[in-house]
């Protein structure tokens, strides 16, 4: 196999099919919440989750939108996961009716952790990597383990690095 800097086998996502996407995993979930359907809230793995939350609570009528801040990655690089900041605890309880949301699983290691807090919500993703895939209920689109997924939030004509730098 030959090794492969992430940009060589880049999958880019556009604003407009992070939308679409979004919107069809929320199709995927819809109805299937444990009260009659319907999920109690949602709550976006932040940052990358934020967006594709948004867009299903929208879709499913869900006005109760919380965050957990999980950071996993230092720039390109996959680190110890490790919670910055959990979400409401008397709205999660174990996570019944609660339908969390993440733009991608790529390890597992996020979702584990957050599945471990929380080991009766609904983990949901946009896109799934192989090795991540046993962690999520449900996803929209799977791309493989060598895959590196480029979302409009981190580019613009060409990448741009965050103001206050890599992280």
């Amino acid at each position: 196999m030959i090794d492969r800097l992430p940009h060589e086998k880049g999958f880019h996502v556009s604003w407009d099919q992070i939308h679409r996407d979004s919107r069809a995993l929320a199709w995927r979930l819809d109805g299937q919440g444990p009260d009659a359907g319907a999920w109690r809230a949602v709550v976006a793995i932040t940052r990358g989750g934020m967006a594709p939350a948004m867009i299903v609570s929208r879709e499913l009528g869900i006005r109760t939108v919380d965050t957990i801040s999980v950071q996993s990655y230092n720039h390109q690089t996959q680190a110890e996961a490790s919670v910055l900041k959990a979400p409401d605890a008397q709205l999660m309880g174990d996570g019944t009716g609660i339908l969390i949301v993440d733009d991608l699983v790529d390890s597992g290691r996020t979702l584990e952790l957050v599945r471990q807090m929380y080991p009766k919500a609904h983990f949901a993703t946009v896109y799934a990597k192989p090795k991540g895939k046993p962690q999520v209920d449900t996803y929209v689109t799977e791309v493989s383990q060598d895959t590196w997924i480029f979302f409009p939030w981190d580019m613009a004509l060409q990448y741009v690095e965050p103001y206050r730098g890599r992280d």
